[in-house]
């Protein structure tokens, strides 16, 4: 058995900006004296996960981290992850690998749970209700608990429990061991190392923690500033998008962010049919007007109605001879993106592109 105190506070600190820095400290600055417990031995980045989402909670703020497998300790403790053979939120038990376990985060999510989303699931709006300072059952923090499962949770629980990202026997193109999993898995000590001491081994479990919690927090972070906002700009235009043009296959945003992250999600939800063709929105460097093909789906490049093939790889007055539109700066030689000076050349680049054969 063996027992720490990390100092990933600080570290986790060093990463927020001002706001989240003063909450972060004023929440976490001393211990409640409970204990979480944890298997020893190799880590995975599930339960390095979820002993950091359980340190930044109320109830069991900085709380130690003993690494074990004695059945007696664990009993003895105010929590368990990822070992005991017990899932049980109400004694604070989330174990997945007992037989019988099929707990999903629900939501329409069908993954299995891995240690990281029982405690996420059971205590994710508790760090997303400090991070947005407000109350649990608005609107915003239920979408970004739900946005940060998908984005980030899911595939941890996924890689923990075995599951392939994809629904084949063919071997990958190519190799990707980037992963927060694979990550964190490269933390756990080598069979070269000397010293494969449970004190070693803590060392390497708090930096597995430091790492999976800052990325994690990393995530609410972008989630809450710049996923959000966007989602509701996009939501608007998708929204206007009858007054940009009779067919509703055009929108233009009011103000450029990252719309592909949510216009594939807002068309299901929002039961747009036709779907979207085109996004008309103004560069902010050059204060010219882009118009950008909509892709299949968000992990396809091909685009659902790319600008004629007569344009592809024109500029200038080139192009708009050959468009019969004034203005026109270029048009990418795989159809996806074009520009032109004025909003209303990019309109009507966006029109011509959508009635052409």
């Amino acid at each position: 058995m063996s027992v720490f105190r990390t100092s990933e506070m600080r570290y986790f600190c060093s990463r927020l900006s001002p706001p989240s820095l003063a909450r972060a400290a004023a929440a976490f600055s001393t211990s409640n004296g409970s204990r979480v417990g944890t298997h020893s031995g190799s880590f995975h980045c599930d339960e390095a996960l979820a002993c950091f989402i359980l340190r930044h909670t109320d109830k069991f703020r900085n709380a130690e981290i003993i690494r074990t497998r004695d059945p007696q300790v664990l009993d003895s403790l105010d929590a368990a992850v990822d070992v005991g053979g017990v899932y049980d939120p109400r004694r604070d038990r989330y174990d997945h690998h007992q037989r019988g376990f099929e707990e999903v985060f629900g939501h329409g999510f069908a993954t299995k749970l891995s240690s990281a989303g029982l405690v996420y699931k059971h205590y994710g709006k508790e760090l997303l209700t400090r991070e947005l300072q407000l109350d649990q059952e608005h609107h915003d923090v239920n979408k970004l608990f739900i946005a940060i499962y998908k984005n980030f949770m899911e595939a941890i629980d996924e890689t923990d429990n075995g599951i392939s990202e994809y629904e084949t026997r063919q071997q990958p193109r190519y190799v990707n061991k980037t992963s927060l999993s694979s990550r964190v898995g490269r933390l756990n000590l080598d069979w070269v190392d000397p010293d494969h001491s449970s004190g070693k081994e803590d060392e390497a479990f708090q930096h597995a923690m430091r790492l999976a919690g800052s990325e994690f927090m990393e995530s609410v972070h972008f989630h809450a500033r710049s996923w959000l906002p966007a989602r509701s700009i996009v939501t608007e235009c998708i929204s206007m998008r009858n007054n940009i043009d009779p067919s509703g296959e055009i929108i233009v945003l009011n103000r450029s962010c990252p719309w592909k992250l949510h216009i594939f999600e807002l068309e299901e939800e929002m039961g747009i049919d036709p779907n979207i063709k085109y996004v008309i929105y103004q560069d902010d460097r050059s204060g010219r007007w882009r118009l950008q093909a909509v892709a299949i789906s968000f992990s396809n490049f091909q685009s659902r109605k790319p600008m004629p093939v007569a344009w592809r790889g024109l500029e200038g007055d080139e192009l708009s001879a050959v468009a019969g539109i004034p203005g026109c700066v270029f048009a990418h030689m795989s159809g996806f993106i074009g520009g032109n000076k004025t909003y209303e050349g990019a309109l009507a680049m966006s029109r011509a592109s959508l009635h052409a054969a």
